[in-house]
């Protein structure tokens, strides 16, 4: 919930500037949904593409506030953010609800980008692996596991957003590998069809680092999105 009409307008054409030549990287931007048309038009021909940050779990009916997965497809969005830490811990949001809303934006083509990830104190009482797996299950049990193909997972250890931290590029790659190794249980080639990106406080300085592991296949950036220069530069860290 940053940013007003004009300093979103420069964002996004600083972000499509910046990019613009920048080949072998997928980019994407998820404004604030009262931003999203602008977003699509400024957007329009660039290879940015644009997604959301959330969407109700529901098609349509009396659900005050919330924004229906068709309307989201109806202004060009590709892409949906569900299950953010701050929707799940702020807005209390239950592991049901987000794999709800996953539903929800399958049935009308978006692809869901499905955040997990695990409390501090949870981290450190060794329960980062059934988190994330029972985040994970609850989707599984909604959509089914075949569904998940062409979703994308973002790994972001709630200690680590907003908080300056990062995990150590090891420890996210170890989740890394945990999350690529559920979706293996499901189908041998269900690793190969979805996107596995690290979210907590990614900067350009710590970017190529995270990019190097094995199975960190990009980013899902916070803060640093709203300084365009930095959001290039973190893209042109993946294209290298």
């Amino acid at each position: 919930m940053n940013g007003s009409r004009d300093s979103v307008r420069d964002l996004v054409a600083g972000v499509v500037a910046g990019l613009r030549g920048v080949k072998d990287i997928e980019a994407l931007v998820c404004p604030s949904v009262i931003h999203i048309p602008l977003a699509a038009e400024l957007l329009a021909g660039s290879g940015v593409a644009l997604g959301a940050q959330n969407v109700c779990q529901e098609d349509d009916g009396a659900y005050t506030g919330e924004t229906a997965a068709g309307m989201l497809a109806e202004y060009g969005c590709r892409y949906v953010i569900v299950g953010h830490s701050e929707r799940r811990h702020v807005y209390a949001e239950s592991d049901g609800l987000v794999a709800r809303r996953f539903a929800a934006a399958l049935r009308h083509g978006l692809a869901p980008i499905l955040c997990v990830g695990e409390r501090l104190e949870e981290r450190e009482a060794g329960d980062t692996e059934s988190v994330v797996n029972r985040q994970f299950q609850a989707v599984v049990d909604q959509v089914g596991g075949q569904a998940l193909a062409g979703s994308v997972i973002a790994y972001e250890p709630v200690w680590a957003i907003g908080t300056g931290k990062t995990a150590a590029p090891e420890q996210a790659q170890n989740v890394h590998a945990f999350i690529r190794d559920l979706l293996r249980r499901i189908s041998p080639d269900l690793p190969d069809n979805v996107r596995l990106l690290y979210g907590g406080s990614v900067k350009a300085g710590n970017a190529a680092g995270l990019f190097a592991m094995d199975d960190i296949d990009g980013a899902l950036v916070g803060g640093a999105s709203l300084n365009a220069h930095e959001f290039v530069a973190i893209c042109r860290s993946a294209a290298r």
